[in-house]
């Protein structure tokens, strides 16, 4: 009889414990581990930081992801790869995080990307721009949300070939980000247009732009129309130079990421007008999904977004997708659910794509304008992702077989 009483109550009290368990672990949180050069790229990460907080702000008011609330833990990895690559290892080994986001910087995405390739461990890439995280040097772990440089290049050639110029400058940080979009654009410049000839190409070390010499030379150069690449201070700095010298008069400029809120906010009076520019108008976008993003950003910070808001908070509602879609939060099953998964986002429906990991976010193209002291984006579309993107025999080609 006490030995039949023992087993009863052991069995009631395994049985209980592992109520307890489970219980402990609906209410605990899915930690999601963030990487940024938030010191290093203040004006972007700034507001991206706050996009992520609003979306888990608003996953957690409508009852969390699989019944559990999210948690942020943000690391800073300092625009440095190795930096990156121990913030990694803490927030997995030691802070047990469900699932590693972020990075902005080309060289540093990648590095992140080989580590969690190799530990096979889930990372979404939010914002590092270079085609190789997704083709040469893609992986199975990683994902990436922001439109890369081969799909940003896409939309803005068109615009360079109706301007019908000749001979093309390019001006681009020298690092991986700043030369795959300018051998892109290149490609797909001289493959629409085979007739242009690329006569100056001047390539700064980021953050560090002589930009009285990098002027000069493309002066001597004599273009009819420059491709751009800089941003941030590179980008005030050549801006600055560029107008006091008369580098822009009369020629065409196609630039990269210039339309951002995030640098024309800098440029303020300094705004050149007419430039081709890849953006975020975010004055001007009239749809529902942005209407009510716009709202409520704005509510909660008492300030306008930035791209960098946009970008933080899909990151975050791509991830919380995932994982209700996946049913659970290890990273196999957050590998097979992000295959063709689908969302919505301030931009509208995103999904990414099952041949290389990539989504198909999109960016708006137009012109810049100075109005009331204040550069803005005008003339502006929305294009999207899906629509520029290569063919998927040569995607097979440029991705390493899983």
């Amino acid at each position: 009889m006490g030995s039949m009483w023992t087993r009863w109550r052991q069995w009631g009290l395994g049985t209980g414990l592992a109520l307890v368990a489970s219980s402990v672990l609906a209410n605990s949180p899915i930690v999601i581990g963030e990487i940024n050069s938030y010191k290093a790229q203040a004006a972007f990460l700034g507001p991206y930081l706050k996009g992520m907080e609003l979306a888990v702000e608003h996953i957690n008011a409508a009852g969390g992801v699989l019944g559990r609330p999210l948690k942020l833990v943000t690391r800073d990895d300092n625009a440095s790869p190795s930096d990156a690559v121990r913030a990694a290892e803490e927030l997995v080994r030691r802070e047990k995080v469900d699932v590693l986001a972020g990075t902005f910087l080309s060289h540093v995405g990648l590095a992140v990307a080989d580590w969690s390739g190799r530990n096979q461990v889930f990372f979404l890439a939010s914002e590092p721009l270079t085609d190789k995280i997704t083709w040469e040097k893609g992986n199975a772990y990683t994902y990436r949300l922001r439109a890369s440089t081969y799909m940003q290049s896409s939309m803005l050639v068109p615009e360079a070939v109706k301007a019908n110029k000749k001979r093309w400058a390019i001006i681009y940080p020298n690092y991986e980000y700043g030369q795959s979009a300018a051998e892109t654009f290149k490609q797909l410049l001289k493959a629409a247009q085979p007739q242009v000839e690329f006569v100056a190409e001047q390539a700064p070390a980021l953050g560090k732009v002589d930009a009285g010499a990098v002027t000069q030379a493309l002066l001597d150069a004599k273009p009819d129309a420059i491709f751009n690449v800089l941003f941030g201070t590179d980008l005030t700095k050549f801006v600055r130079e560029g107008n006091t010298r008369g580098l822009f008069e009369g020629r065409t400029v196609v630039s990269l990421l210039t339309g951002e809120p995030e640098y024309l906010d800098t440029l303020k009076q300094e705004t050149p007008n007419g430039w081709i520019v890849t953006g975020y108008p975010w004055q001007g976008i009239q749809t529902p999904e942005h209407m009510a993003f716009l709202k409520a950003y704005q509510a909660a910070y008492k300030e306008h977004p930035r791209l960098g808001s946009v970008v933080g908070y899909t990151t975050i509602q791509a991830i919380a997708a995932g994982i209700k879609r996946a049913g659970k939060t290890d990273s196999e099953s957050l590998v097979k659910a992000f295959k063709g998964l689908s969302l919505s986002s301030p931009f509208g429906p995103v999904s990414f794509r099952p041949q290389d990991n990539q989504s198909t976010m999109g960016a708006y193209v137009g012109r810049t304008r100075l109005v009331n002291g204040q550069g803005v984006m005008v003339d502006f579309q929305y294009r999207d992702g899906a629509a520029h993107q290569p063919p998927d025999a040569e995607v097979k080609r440029l991705r390493p077989a899983p």
